[in-house]
This record gives structure tokens, sequence and C-alpha cells, in this order.
């Protein structure tokens, strides 16, 4: 007999009416963790099965609870996880739901639009390129994805008719910088760059400060600069 609340299936995957709230629900009290349910990626590849009956039997024969410290994962827990579900999404969401009112809707509608969105700016012009970008007094922008895979490049800056070319390194405040490492490895990409649009590559290495990111090699600031004069002559 077919369930309601089945909307369709994709081989064996059913695909639920209400999926977007069990989904919530299940992440929400980590429900479907590896420490819940074991490693299910981790699993399904050490058993490479040709058919879901092998999966099934390989699953309940070889996943594990490591929350309860190696206890063996059951058709019964299975369900138990379902059962919690239902507790949580009956009683916990469905008390949080009659709490609502349309005045807390509105301010994280607006907040969402607003608020949230002016922050992730800030963030952005946080960063290592935003920080570069206010420094130079000229536009950056992100590298096309052909230009990543092709010359190493992950942010660009226009002169004119030419570009210059930056790729940024995050490194740990305790790690010794071998820029001539970087350099020898990606010269050849770099250097194809420079043909190509005439300007050159500079590596810029950040580090966290803090809750920020900063420049680690400042004098690449000076470097960047002696480029654009260059390229504008």
């Amino acid at each position: 007999m077919a369930k309601e609340w089945i909307s369709g299936s994709e081989g064996k995957n059913l695909r639920f009416k209400r999926e977007t709230l069990l989904n919530y629900g299940m992440n929400r009290w980590g429900l479907n963790k590896a420490s819940s349910v074991g490693p299910t990626s981790e699993l399904i590849r050490q058993c490479a099965p040709s058919s879901f009956e092998e999966w099934e039997k390989f699953y309940f024969n070889n996943a594990e609870q490591k929350k309860l410290n190696g206890v063996k994962v059951t058709r019964e827990y299975i369900v138990d996880l379902g059962q919690k579900l239902f507790v949580k999404l009956s009683e916990v969401v469905q008390n949080e739901l009659e709490s609502i009112n349309e005045e807390e809707c509105i301010d994280y509608a607006y907040n969402l639009v607003l608020n949230r969105t002016y922050e992730g700016y800030r963030t952005e012009i946080d960063t290592i390129y935003g920080q570069l970008q206010s420094i130079l007094g000229i536009k950056i922008h992100p590298a096309p994805d052909e230009w990543d895979r092709t010359f190493n490049v992950d942010f660009y800056l226009q002169v004119d008719e030419k570009y210059i070319g930056l790729q940024i390194k995050p490194i740990s405040s305790g790690q010794s910088l071998n820029q001539y490492q970087w350099a020898t490895m990606h010269e050849t990409n770099h250097e194809r760059f420079r043909k190509k649009f005439g300007g050159q590559v500079f590596f810029i290495y950040s580090v966290k400060s803090g809750d920020k990111k900063k420049i680690n090699n400042v004098e690449v600031i000076d470097e960047i600069q002696k480029e654009i004069k260059r390229l504008k002559k």
C-alpha cells in the first residue's frame, strides 16, 4: 500500500513530501552523524555493492555507534532514530512554531535581506583581496575558473588592456615562508599568464590575526604598485 508521505523515488531512494522538515530535524539533533549511524560513505566504499540488498546486509553487519563505544547499529536502532525524530518534530518544533509571531518573521526577513548582506559585504572587504583593493585603489576581480586552472591565478586587476594576476596563499602564523618554493612550482603557468596578458603574477601570503586575515608579505604591495605604473606607460 502506498504511503501518502512518499512523493516519488529514484531507484531505491525515496522522495518524501516533507523532506525539508525531516532533514532539518535529522541534522539539528545529529541523528544521522557518523557517531550515531557510522561512517556511511566510508562503509559503502568498503562494501562496493552491486545491489541494495548487498549494501543493506553489509551495513548492519559492520556499522557501529561510536557514541556508544562500538555498539552495533541494528534495524531496531534505526527505528528508534525515527521515533526520536518524531518526538523532536511533534513536540519541540511544534512548540517553537506556536511561539513564533508575525513581528519576529518580519524582523527575520529584514535582517536576512539587509543586515546579513551588509555584514557579509564587510567580511568580504576585510579579506585579503578587500584589503588590497582598498590600498591599491583599483578594482580586483575574482579570476574565471579557466584562469585558475590554466594560470594558477585567484584574482586579477586590469590596467588599461592588460592584466595583473594575484595568487593568495594562506599560511599558518608559525609556518616558515618559502616564497621561492611557490614561485618555482607555478613559474611556467605564471609566465604563460604574463605572455598572454602583459602583467606579472604576484603571490599574496595571508595569515590570521585574531579573527581577521592580514597580508604577511607586505612588500608585495609596492611591487604591485610598480607593476601598475609600468603597464600604464
